[in-house]
Parts: structure tokens; sequence; C-alpha cells
């Protein structure tokens, strides 16, 4: 079976759906719980899975829509289909947030009584779910870029449903329901970092930044140390969706038969491949050095 066909089957795309669907359960779970026991921090948990679990649902549609074939009309893709999908999400983290630091400053001014044993209660439930969400995605998570990340989701929830679970249990036994409020803000602050990091990430991707994990300037170097390079130049760098990098370029070589120059280009190409992990590199091919300016020029 194909890594493509294994992330399609339960041991990839289907454990992925799997555990989306147990992150909205849980969510409808906290919500409920967390009305009843008038628990802010327990619905901001709430809202805090359900965004996960729409994170984990753009996954499952990632790795469906990169299998799709390539069109005359989208000729590279639906790859991009996942960055929007990162931009929305992280827009609806951003809200999300803003809303928690919202109600817990009404609660700070005007604190109300907490049925901490239910709060306890709806928490540890949803910290049994979580856990065993990260139990199924653990396996994957070296492996695969999006069980990674579903799984990193997964184990921050986990960590909060304990600090709410645990909260749930000092109100019950010494009555603070200010530690409500605090869990709420300790919980927007993380949803707060994680909505930007996942935008600037995102519109990085759509203003055709280079990756940060591939810097121009080694590449550069790489290039001008091949054998038969006499220069390079016109260089750019992009993604066309993460972890899918494009590299373009004129590389200037010595007068030469075409054969000779269309060996040196595969072997950068596969230079670029071994040492930078870029699949998709396309030079062209010149021989004359004048008109190559310094710098990286459009």
């Amino acid at each position: 079976m194909s890594a493509a066909d294994q992330e399609a089957s339960w041991g990839g795309g289907g454990r992925i759906a799997f555990v989306a669907g147990l992150n909205l359960a849980i969510a409808v779970a906290e919500v409920i719980g967390g009305l009843a026991a008038g628990s802010l921090s327990l619905v901001s948990d709430a809202l805090h899975s359900l965004t996960d679990g729409v994170a984990l649902i753009v996954a499952w549609v990632a790795l469906r829509l990169k299998q799709r074939p390539r069109t005359d009309r989208h000729t590279f893709g639906l790859k991009r289909a996942e960055v929007l999908a990162a931009v929305a999400n992280a827009g609806l983290l951003l809200i999300v947030s803003l809303y928690l630091f919202q109600e817990a400053w009404h609660r700070l001014q005007h604190p109300e009584p907490i049925a901490g044993p239910m709060m306890a209660a709806v928490a540890s439930v949803g910290l049994v779910a979580n856990g065993l969400g990260v139990w199924l995605l653990h396996r994957g998570s070296s492996e695969n870029m999006n069980f990674r990340a579903a799984y990193l989701h997964l184990l921050s929830d986990t960590i909060s449903s304990v600090a709410v679970l645990v909260g749930g249990l000092a109100i019950a036994m010494f009555k603070v329901y200010w530690i409500d409020p605090l869990l709420t803000v300790l919980i927007g602050l993380y949803v707060l970092k994680q909505s930007i990091a996942i935008l600037w990430r995102s519109l990085g991707v759509f203003m055709l930044a280079a990756p940060p994990t591939v810097p121009l300037d080694q590449i550069r170097t790489a290039l001008l140390g091949a054998p038969g390079v006499i220069a390079v130049h016109h260089l750019h760098l992009w993604e066309v969706a993460e972890h899918d990098v494009h590299l373009e370029g004129h590389v200037v070589l010595q007068d030469q038969l075409l054969s000779e120059a269309d060996a040196i280009r595969n072997t950068l190409r596969q230079l670029m491949l071994d040492r930078f992990q870029i699949a998709h590199v396309t030079l062209e091919i010149e021989h004359n050095a004048a008109d190559c300016a310094s710098g990286n020029e459009p």
C-alpha cells in the first residue's frame, strides 16, 4: 500500500476523522456541563476543543485534497486549500480568545457561584477523551505533518483539561471562585498565541515568502559550490503549501554541449533534494555571465 493510501485509510486520514468527531463531542459535552456548572473555564476549554476539532477536520480534508490530480485549471492541484483553511481557523481562534478575555474580565468583576464537583466531573470526561485521542495519533505524529499538528493540538487540550479538573477540585474544596476566570485567561492566552502563529505562517505562504527552514543564502552557496557552476541569479524560493517547496533560478555554466549542461542541472536538482528536501526545482541554464547581476533580482 502506498503512503497516500495509508493516509486515506484508518491508519491515516480515518484516524484523524475519528479523533475529530471525538473532539467535537467533547466540546458539546463541555459546553453543556460548563453552562450547567456556571464554569467559564470549562466553556473556554470547550471552545478550544471546538476549534481544535475544526483543525483536525482541516487536516483530514488536506489529506484528501492533496491526493487530487492537477488539472489544466489548477496546475498545482488543490494544495493551498489547507492554507486558506488555516487562515480561517486562525481567525476563529482570535475571535474565541478575545471572547474569553472579555468574559473572564466580567467574571472577575462579578464573581458567580460555580458547581466545582460538576466542573471537575465534566473536565475528567474531557481528559479521558483527549487522552484517547493523543494515544490514537501518537504513532503517526513522528511520520506525518498533519498527524503531528493534530497530535500537538490534542496534547494541549489534555493539559487544558487537567488544569480545569484541578480548578474544579479547588473550587469544590476551598470555594476559590476566582480560579475559574484565571484559568480562562490562561487558556485564552494560549489560544491567542496559537492563532497568531498559525496566521503568521499561513500569510507567509500566501505572500510567497521563503520557508523559514530553508535559508536562501545556503541554497545559493550550495549551487555556487557545485562543479561547473560559474554564477547563479534570479533565485526564487516559495511554498505552494506547507512543506511543498519550489525553487527556480538561472545557472551560468561554461559554453558546452547540451547533454553535459543537462547532466549538471540534474546534479543540482539532486543536490537540492538531498540537502534541502526541495523536490520541485526549475533551473534555466545560461552561458553568458555578463547578464548575471549580483543579488537576487526578480
